[in-house]
């Protein structure tokens, strides 16, 4: 899941590399980037994040007590079912476009509004194949698939880094072959799957009964998580909303933030939750709850173990990170800075990004999106407050610095919440965890600042240089784990062993 992920977000960097050398941080990248967070805020809501959530525990438990054929019948009926909500909600989503856009960004008018709409309404019909594609990803990963779902992803970037060397050059809006590209993209996400779904004798396609009892369970867990499950995705929004009254480019400064935030956030935590997932609702399923403590534990000690340096290294190398990666072409130094303080601002959160998923995913695994739902209530409320608080001093990097507060004030709740529900959690096992990993953090830190000075000096960034430096954080970090003995690493080590041994 990592590996593959990986490889999705390297090309995702390739991609926004290219539409930052292109387009900037003005007019068309400004009205492109706000178009594409709508239909890619509906996948991670009623997609990935929701479906997954909702879809894969009750998948799990059907599977574990009524078996294979039983299990295959619930997901080619959840397959007919969604694929016609999906095709009403980008109709309706299409013809709403306008009023959407005028909420998600009410500072946008005259001719962005107007571009921003037509890009939007090019881009809703993604939706249906990333919603697709992911419930296929649910339905594989419970049958013990994780590979392909993990790589479908890269498919989208490849489409549009094509279209960005083959049409950008020549055409006279550029922006509308992106758009287009996006829906080559998501087609490709869900073709790739249908082999494997396949192979597993899951032909989501086939004609199953209208509507199968478990479905309900479905519902009634989806509902709520809409909320629960995406709160990232939710305050996303809301940052866009305010940028939308800053400056022209800060809704830009914030996507590419946002971006180089995702590579670890989805390397690790979203790798994480999505691989743990099914093993906890398998174990809850089972009644299991000392298995159950003891597999969320794990995920919450390791998630720690590898979130909290790249927390220090993204603050640390931030700006010249940006530089290497985006300043080219329209975007120049100033845009780099701009969005390097907004990047810092977003890193000072990873950690709670990361956790909250894990924590959630050991709500969902019980069943229960209520609590998350709830929560999700009073973060986001408090991601909006501090935004509009912050946004007067810090510009674009207080709404980034008001989602980090946010996030940290979910996950507390959150872990109380699941403390209570889940008696036994050793929270003494995590804080200490979190305590070697915290030190072990801070002296990378130190090491990389030294070494960056070293190799960098005052100098423009390179490429040469932020890798020696991201090397030397890596020793430094892996070198202080090991002198703490911290179990973590070992922890690692085994499992790259283990999957090397199984290849």
């Amino acid at each position: 899941m990592a590996l593959a992920t990986l490889l999705s977000r390297l090309l995702g960097f390739v991609r926004d590399a290219m539409i930052a050398w292109y387009f900037g941080t003005g007019f068309g990248s400004d009205a492109f980037l706000a178009a594409f967070r709508i239909p890619n805020l509906f996948r991670r809501l009623f997609g990935e994040g929701t479906l997954s959530s909702a879809f894969v525990p009750v998948l799990t438990e059907t599977l574990w007590k009524s078996g294979h054929s039983e299990a295959r019948s619930l997901a080619a009926a959840a397959a007919r079912l969604l694929a016609g909500l999906l095709i009403v909600l980008c109709l309706a989503g299409m013809a709403a476009c306008p009023w959407i856009l005028r909420l998600m960004t009410p500072g946008f008018a005259g001719p962005k509004l107007e571009l921003t709409v037509s890009l939007a309404r090019i881009m809703f019909p993604y939706l249906f194949a990333a919603g697709m594609a992911a419930l296929c990803m649910g339905t594989l990963n419970v049958f013990g698939n994780f590979a392909a779902p993990a790589l479908a992803p890269a498919l989208l970037n490849i489409a549009m880094i094509v279209s960005m060397l083959a049409a950008a050059p020549i055409a006279g809006r550029p922006e509308y072959g992106l758009a287009l590209a996006v829906l080559v993209g998501g087609a490709g996400q869900l073709a790739l799957q249908l082999p494997f779904l396949a192979r597993h004798r899951l032909q989501v396609w086939r004609r199953a009964r209208a509507f199968h009892p478990a479905l309900k369970r479905v519902a009634r867990l989806m509902v709520p998580a809409v909320l629960g499950g995406a709160v990232y995705q939710i305050n996303v929004l809301v940052g866009t909303l305010l940028a939308s009254f800053l400056p022209e480019g800060s809704v830009s400064y914030l996507y590419y933030a946002e971006r180089l935030l995702e590579f670890p956030l989805g390397v690790v935590a979203m790798a994480g939750a999505t691989a743990v997932l099914p093993s906890l609702a398998r174990e809850a399923a089972a009644g299991d709850a000392e298995a159950l403590r003891s597999t969320f534990g794990y995920a919450f000690r390791m998630v720690s173990f590898l979130t909290l340096p790249a927390m220090a290294g993204l603050i640390l190398l931030g700006e010249p990170v940006v530089a290497v990666l985006f300043q080219r072409g329209e975007f120049g130094a100033e845009s780099a800075r701009l969005t390097s303080q907004a990047l810092s601002y977003y890193a000072l959160g990873l950690w709670a990004f990361s956790a909250v998923r894990i924590v959630v995913a050991a709500f969902f695994a019980l069943q229960d999106s209520r609590t998350p739902i709830r929560v999700a209530a009073v973060s986001i409320l408090a991601n909006v407050v501090l935004g509009v608080v912050l946004m007067r001093p810090l510009a674009h990097g207080g709404i980034a610095l008001a989602a980090s507060l946010a996030s940290f004030l979910n996950l507390a709740l959150l872990f109380l919440a699941l403390r209570k529900k889940l008696a036994g959690v050793d929270g003494r096992a995590i804080g200490a965890s979190f305590g070697r990993s915290l030190v072990s953090s801070l002296v990378m830190a130190a090491g990389v600042e030294f070494t960056a000075r070293t190799v960098m000096g005052n100098r423009p960034a390179t490429a040469v240089g932020l890798v020696v430096c991201m090397a030397a954080g890596v020793l430094i970090y892996a070198g202080s784990a090991l002198a703490l003995r911290s179990p973590e690493l070992a922890g690692i080590c085994g499992l790259v062993k283990r999957s090397l041994r199984a290849r």
